[in-house]
């Protein structure tokens, strides 16, 4: 006991541990801004994109990541066949994470 108190009386009583305090107030306010402003959001934009993936249907229209349109002839657990164009002969097989934006085949517009 003796020694915290000679150790709390040489650093100038509770200076270093208001220090400290603020230290750790600072480093969780940090994190606290780091959830909400950046791991949160992209945890509901993941989860959004998993429940578009979840609902695609043969027929289908998509859209890829690298900016092609098609249409979805096939489907798998974790991949697609999509045909892409006019042409009945451009068939490819991607996996379902390349699809950004669904257009379901039976919406009236």
């Amino acid at each position: 006991m003796r020694n915290l108190l000679g150790l709390l009386a040489a650093s100038g009583g509770n200076g270093g541990s208001v220090g400290l305090l603020f230290t750790v107030g600072y480093i969780v306010v940090f994190i606290f801004i780091i959830y909400f402003f950046m791991l949160r959001p992209q945890k509901k934009k993941e989860a959004m994109h998993n429940s578009m993936l979840s609902t695609i249907e043969i027929g289908d229209s998509v859209l890829t990541t690298a900016g092609f349109y098609g249409v979805i002839i096939d489907l798998t657990d974790d991949t697609v066949i999509v045909e892409f164009g006019n042409n009945k002969n451009c068939r490819i097989p991607m996996q379902k994470q390349a699809i950004v934006q669904v257009e379901k085949a039976n919406s009236e517009e």
